[in-house]
């Protein structure tokens, strides 16, 4: 049999309920004439059919461009059916490799990790997600072991669609395989962070030498439950953990976070000799429980932890001289850990800015100038995001038992080590939010304004939607990062001292709402409205105090009373003083919303 007057079909290499697959001879291309021919079946003749065929082939020639992606070749219909041809991979599946009963080594799992989750950073940053991450969709080539991603999910998805004389789609089913398909996939959900899951249980069953169907499972928490079959790095268990967690929430939000966690961090460089050490004492951070007015929802704040910066270099703050007027700034005796290097290539802007002291009277006593590197996100139609470099330390997070206002929630202190990240500099505006979701759900309106209304659900999926955009993985802030990042070396309740003013912070307006961003004086760090104007949410899961919170600066997920319960921070523009206070915790349920509650982005590692 020739199909369309070139590929002589050899060969059935396979067939299943989506496609039936050839090996085949391109007469045409005498050079390298071997290749695969998928024949999707049953018979498509409805035009949507052909619409869709025509639009994924598109994403399979686009996805086809990388070195470990098979090459499609052509796409066309034939006797009303619809064909792909792609390059052939001469090598065989990992299935072959990841036989039962047999364990593979640590290096081998850490190596295989590596290579796939690269391929998988390229799929993810075009906005696609493979959906049948298996050993039997792992091909190695045979001339040189490198490891091709093949049989991509969207091939399935055309032979699975079903649609009605009106052209409406009346069914569709779950694609991906039983095992290493997580659950939001299974319910027509899929992911970026459901490759991630699959990757992950491929990894387990080549350590464990079983297949997924044999993991067992907690009966409480619905985790996988492997680590005690092998014996590996305390680094690689937590890795492959975190990729198979059962909610997809908790795991890598991409390929390519899930590639910098399992690439272990670069040894901390040697002090110069110039350095003058630095430490940062003690800070304080408080919370007390507000209600969210307006007949929203309620907004519990509780304990935080105090803050002290070791182990680095020089940072952007200053310490003012003798003859200056007392700064909530503390003269440090420690170093603070390396701020982030962009990639090669890729250069940081500097912006100048003046931060200000006041008493507890509220008159300023001191005004500074400083700097700040940052970087600009083109969203297009004039809509920018500027990300903030922001220098890694540790610190105390928590509030002393004497703060004014504070929550026993706040407690206890810990010591808490951040790694270098990049913050938003401003609140996510409306005018951003309607660049990357195309609507805008706020009461107050404005374009400079704080996009508010929002759920942490909305939330969550305007970080998808931006970190597609760019190629970059952006998420919410961890409590710690953003308690951290609000003092900006401060050890008072606000990062502007012992007090705050409406000359200064938008607080306690119980009729204008919101304000522009960046319209008062940022913090140290050279970031805007930390304090006030709208609530801002964290990734964490809401806890009644900080017993067995992290120490490395992650969100806390998990281990909570109720799971829907999301951290919120830095009061808002309805509410008094002492909710905007940096050590001041609140919560509210995941898929609420509210007029006084936005949030900000932040971005981990390089860029």
């Amino acid at each position: 049999m020739i199909l369309a007057g070139r590929y002589e079909i050899i060969r059935q290499l396979g067939g299943g309920g989506f496609a039936i697959t050839y090996l085949a001879k391109d007469t045409m291309q005498p050079s390298q004439p071997i290749c695969v021919v998928k024949q999707l079946r049953p018979n498509h003749t409805h035009p949507r059919i052909v619409e869709f065929f025509e639009k994924e082939a598109a994403i399979l020639e686009r996805l086809g461009k990388h070195p470990q992606i098979p090459q499609l070749l052509a796409h066309f219909r034939e006797n009303g059916n619809l064909y792909i041809v792609q390059e052939f991979i001469e090598g065989q599946d990992l299935s072959k490799e990841m036989q039962p009963g047999k364990r593979l080594s640590e290096g081998y799992v850490t190596r295989l990790l590596e290579e796939v989750l690269k391929v998988l950073s390229f799929v993810h940053k075009q906005g696609v997600i493979h959906r049948d991450i298996k050993p039997q969709n792992l091909m190695r080539r045979r001339q040189d072991g490198k490891i091709f991603l093949i049989d991509f999910g969207v091939v399935k998805e055309i032979a699975s669609l079903m649609f009605n004389s009106q052209g409406e789609i009346v069914s569709s089913i779950s694609i991906g395989t039983p095992g290493y398909m997580p659950t939001e996939q299974g319910m027509g959900k899929p992911r970026l962070a459901s490759d991630i899951y699959a990757l992950g249980i491929t990894g387990i069953q080549a350590l464990v030498g079983t297949l997924p169907s044999n993991l067992e499972e907690d009966p409480q928490t619905g985790e996988i439950v492997w680590q005690d079959k092998v014996h590996i790095s305390e680094h690689l268990a937590k890795v492959l953990t975190t990729m198979v967690r059962r909610h997809h929430s908790l795991r890598y939000y991409s390929a390519k976070e899930a590639l910098q966690a399992l690439t272990p961090p670069p040894p901390k460089p040697e002090p110069q000799p110039q350095s003058q050490p630095r430490d940062w004492s003690r800070r304080r951070i408080l919370q007390t429980a507000g209600l969210m007015g307006g007949g929203f929802a309620v907004a519990v704040f509780g304990r935080e932890i105090l803050q002290a910066f070791s182990d680095g270099n020089s940072t952007s703050i200053t310490t003012p001289s003798p003859n200056q007027p007392a700064s909530p700034i503390v003269t440090p005796t420690t170093k603070q850990t390396p701020t982030l290097s962009p990639t090669p290539g890729f250069s940081l802007k500097t912006f100048d800015f003046e931060t200000v002291t006041i008493n507890n009277k509220g008159n300023i006593t001191n005004r500074r100038n400083l700097k700040a590197k940052y970087f600009t996100e083109d969203l297009g139609n004039g809509v920018t995001l500027e990300m903030v470099q922001i220098p890694g330390g540790s610190f105390m997070m928590g509030s002393p038992a004497g703060e004014k206002g504070r929550d026993d929630n706040e407690s206890p202190q810990h010591k808490v080590t951040v790694q270098p990240f990049y913050m938003g500099r401003y609140e996510v505006t409306q005018a951003q939010y309607q660049a990357i979701m195309g609507n805008n759900p706020s009461r107050f309106q404005g374009e400079k304004r704080p996009v508010e209304q929002v759920s942490w659900n909305n939330v969550v999926v305007f970080c998808e939607k931006l970190s597609q955009k760019t190629g970059r993985t952006y998420r919410l802030p961890s409590e710690a990062e953003w308690e951290y990042a609000a003092r900006a070396g401060t050890t008072t309740p606000f990062y502007y001292g012992e007090t705050i003013t409406s000359d200064l912070v938008n607080y306690g307006n119980n009729n204008n709402g919101t304000t522009e961003v960046g319209r008062f004086p940022p913090n140290a760090f050279g970031l805007y409205d930390m304090h006030g104007n709208v609530f801002e949410c964290c990734q964490d899961h809401w806890h009644d105090d900080y017993n067995g919170a992290p120490t490395d600066g992650r969100a806390w997920i998990g281990n909570s009373n109720d799971s829907s319960r999301r951290v919120l921070r830095g009061g808002s523009w309805l509410h008094p003083s002492d909710i905007a206070r940096s050590a001041r915790r609140g919560w509210w349920h995941r898929y609420n919303n509210s007029h006084h509650s936005g949030f900000r982005v932040v971005l981990s590692g390089n860029i």
